[in-house]
């Protein structure tokens, strides 16, 4: 059996390879060592299952019949899992009869191959597979960076696939850690997802939905579906709470500074905002010049252009 390198990812892909037969994994260590990844094996489904867990590799070449726990059920336990749900699976299957191909592709594996291996393909399916999942890691952290509450859901269990802190922040806040936890959809919001997937096309004309929880409301917006056919979901809190966190948040501006630049945004002048917040016009605009100096801005127009632009969306809802 080849030896079992740790995984370094600050230098390369990381490679589970699952297979019963001492051939096969010595033929694919050595293609996929040739070409620079990390390789990684597990020669039985628990063994498979504990070192995905651990170790989080970037890509699982997965053999379907293997005695004990078969690769079907290795692929469902780990889809079913948060921590390694995310991982692409490429099945490796001599059977290539249209059930097993189905129910490779229900288990969750995003490709196969057939026995028997052919290095040259199986190489080629991973660094798609791999491009596919950096891709997605570039697009989950971009909606990181820039703050939006994002959702990916399963359309074939209504699972969450992934999902920004935001997202989990707003979930808990909204339904608790019991609703909200790990990976299961509160049933209301199950059953919108359900009736968008009744409807043809990535991505179908619903309705926002929005769930109220006291004066704070939380809204649902559907923004199509990933290459992996997995629903985005927008969230979005509607209150002059949440709005005034934004800001804080954003610009890094004390209360008092964000509630006087939420006002100037909606148009009030100093003496509308002064009597508002209890406080004089003056005061009122020396809150202002620490905005303008925060902001990079000099002006008030300047100001809420700035505020409108980062935050605009929660900022346009809050005007209704």
């Amino acid at each position: 059996m080849p030896n079992m390198p740790t995984a370094d990812r600050q230098n390369a892909d990381v490679v589970l390879i699952v297979d019963d037969v001492p051939e096969n994994l010595s033929l694919l260590h050595d293609a996929l060592d040739a070409a620079d990844y990390k390789v990684l094996v597990a020669t039985n489904g628990e063994a498979a299952l504990a070192r995905a867990r651990q170790t989080l590799p970037d890509i699982i070449l997965l053999d379907a019949m293997m005695p004990g726990i078969d690769g079907f059920e290795v692929a469902r336990r780990l889809k079913a899992d948060f921590s390694t749900q995310h991982i692409p699976i490429v099945f490796m299957t001599g059977l290539t009869e249209t059930e097993h191909v189905v129910a490779a592709f229900a288990a969750g594996s995003s490709d196969y191959v057939t026995k028997p291996i052919r290095p040259p393909e199986v190489l080629a399916r991973i660094a798609a597979h791999l491009r596919a999942a950096r891709q997605m890691r570039q697009a989950r952290s971009a909606l990181d960076s820039i703050g939006y509450a994002t959702l990916a859901v399963r359309p074939a269990d209504g699972r969450i696939a992934w999902q920004t802190p935001q997202a989990k922040h707003l979930m808990t806040t909204f339904f608790g850690s019991d609703d909200a936890g790990g990976d299961t959809l509160p049933r209301h919001i199950a059953d919108w997802l359900a009736d968008a997937a009744q409807q043809d096309g990535d991505a179908p004309e619903m309705p926002p939905l929005s769930i109220t929880r006291a004066a704070r409301r939380l809204l649902f917006s559907l923004h199509g579906r990933t290459a992996e056919g997995e629903w985005i979901v927008l969230l979005r809190e509607e209150s002059d709470a949440a709005i005034l966190e934004a800001i804080t948040s954003a610009f890094r501006l004390t209360p008092r500074e964000a509630e006087v630049l939420f006002w100037v945004i909606k148009g009030k002048t100093s003496r509308d905002i002064g009597d508002i917040l209890g406080t004089s016009p003056r005061t009122v605009n020396k809150h202002l010049e620490h905005v303008f100096e925060k902001l990079g801005v000099e002006t008030r127009t300047a100001a809420a252009s700035v505020a409108l632009n980062k935050i605009g969306a929660q900022l346009a809802q809050s005007e209704g």
